[in-house]
């Protein structure tokens, strides 16, 4: 059993021998993966490795066949989405899905609703670490830069005052420049000492800021480590990182 599975004392999430299907396609295989308290950990992996469905798993989306999802110290493996998110998880989806005939505002209290709307100081937290959605806070959403859109989505997400905070592909769609900002965004946040799990395919760009990373394969983890030591493996630099 992997590092994983092993060492999962004081988990944030983990994940254990988790098995997921489609039908009769086997996705996920045996994958064991954690996160704990205030960590940031990539997920890494290319087209139809497993990414999106493990963040499905995660959110209850789909169910493992086997395994368990544990989260906060509960097993949530039969839990719905809704008792996941209410429980502390939130959710950047890929390609932001904001709200866009609504203001700004309106997108961040909705992210809110389970805390009725939102206090000040979650505004506050918000506005403070993006200073331009005070400014385009009567702005429709959809009427944003797709950087501008990443900051509603992340500010959205934090409204929920997350334990967990679940990345989907946050650099699609993004010019490079703005990968860059977005990931300096997203050190922001977790620099507040929230917890991230980033699924991503730009491997160079998201080690450089997390913890830990895994990379799967065909729905199997083949690696896993520090991310330090995961910039300077190998296989990976071949595969991710074009050295």
């Amino acid at each position: 059993m992997s590092e994983a599975a092993t060492n999962g004392s004081g988990a944030l999430l983990q994940l254990d021998e988790v098995n997921t299907y489609y039908g009769q396609m086997h996705i996920l295989q045996d994958a064991n993966l954690r996160v704990d308290a205030g960590e940031l950990v990539c997920l890494l992996g290319g087209n139809a490795s497993g990414k999106s469905t493990t963040l499905k798993t995660v959110l209850g989306i789909v169910r493992p066949r086997t395994g368990t999802v544990t989260f906060d110290g509960e097993d949530v493996t039969g839990r719905a989405t809704s008792y996941r998110i209410a429980k502390g998880m939130a959710i950047v989806p890929e390609n932001r899905r904001l709200f866009g005939p609504m203001t700004v505002l309106e997108n961040l209290q909705m992210g809110a609703y389970l805390h009725g709307g939102g206090d000040p100081e979650d505004y506050e937290r918000v506005y403070t670490l993006f200073p331009l959605l005070y400014e385009r806070r009567s702005q429709l959403a959809g009427t944003l830069s797709g950087g501008e859109q990443q900051m509603v989505a992340m500010g959205r997400a934090l409204m929920a005052r997350p334990k967990l905070m679940l990345m989907d592909e946050p650099s699609m769609g993004l010019a490079p420049i703005l990968v860059e900002r977005s990931f300096e965004i997203i050190k922001q946040v977790h620099d507040e000492g929230v917890a991230m799990l980033i699924v991503e395919q730009n491997a160079n760009v998201s080690l450089s800021i997390a913890d830990r990373g895994y990379v799967l394969s065909t729905g199997r983890v083949v690696l896993e480590g520090k991310a330090s030591e995961l910039l300077q493996h190998e296989e990976l630099r071949k595969a991710y990182l074009g050295r």
